[in-house]
């Protein structure tokens, strides 16, 4: 009998292996999941660096197009519009600029293959319409309005990933240009709606 106790007692005080293992494999999935949580966040600012380059070229070749655009335009109402929204690009470019420093990234550009095609379709509208008419500044402000929207749909995308990513100040930059996008859009539709379109049809 106390043979059978003493055989209970160093039973029961026994560890299980088998509970020490499952400590062990639990301990080493959390370690793995940080580590994974770790590593899609650094895909994901890869993925937000790869886009700011994109669209810093976009916003550098911007600078050489809007000049050109403001050039064929026929209303001093236009030329006024695109000049002012180039100085505003020029602050642009500087704030992505800072944005890369803050990142601690030099400021590379990679080309913008959509901003690119958007341009060059703008481009051909000024050479399939008659110089001095109101039909070519409908043409450019439509085409105008394609930047702006490519650049409202980026801006806006930046702005989030950036959150996402923890980057606020950031963020806060890019919501500032998403804003200044916004606002030259609604100048486009304003011009065009109070007599551009409609002078363009007496044509």
């Amino acid at each position: 009998m106390e043979k059978s106790n003493k055989g209970s007692s160093s039973g029961s005080g026994k560890k299980s292996p088998k509970s020490s293992t499952a400590r062990q494999s639990s301990g080493s999935m959390d370690q793995g999941s940080g580590e994974q949580g770790s590593e899609q966040k650094s895909l994901l600012q890869e993925f937000f660096i790869d886009s700011l380059k994109d669209i810093y070229w976009a916003e550098k070749h911007l600078t050489k197009v809007l000049p050109k655009m403001q050039r064929a335009a026929t209303t001093e109402e236009l030329k006024d519009l695109l000049e002012e929204h180039l100085d505003v690009t020029i602050e642009q470019i500087s704030r992505l600029e800072q944005i890369f420093e803050m990142l601690g990234k030099k400021a590379q550009a990679k080309k913008c293959e959509a901003m690119e095609g958007i341009t060059k379709e703008g481009e051909g509208v000024i050479e399939d319409t008659e110089d001095e008419s109101m039909t070519r500044d409908v043409g450019i402000i439509m085409s105008a309005q394609k930047v702006e929207h490519y650049e409202i749909a980026s801006y806006g995308s930046l702005a989030q990933l950036a959150k996402t990513l923890g980057l606020e100040e950031i963020s806060g930059l890019l919501e500032e240009t998403l804003a200044e996008e916004k606002e030259a859009d609604e100048k486009l539709t304003m011009i065009a709606e109070e007599n551009i379109n409609f002078e363009a049809s007496e044509e």
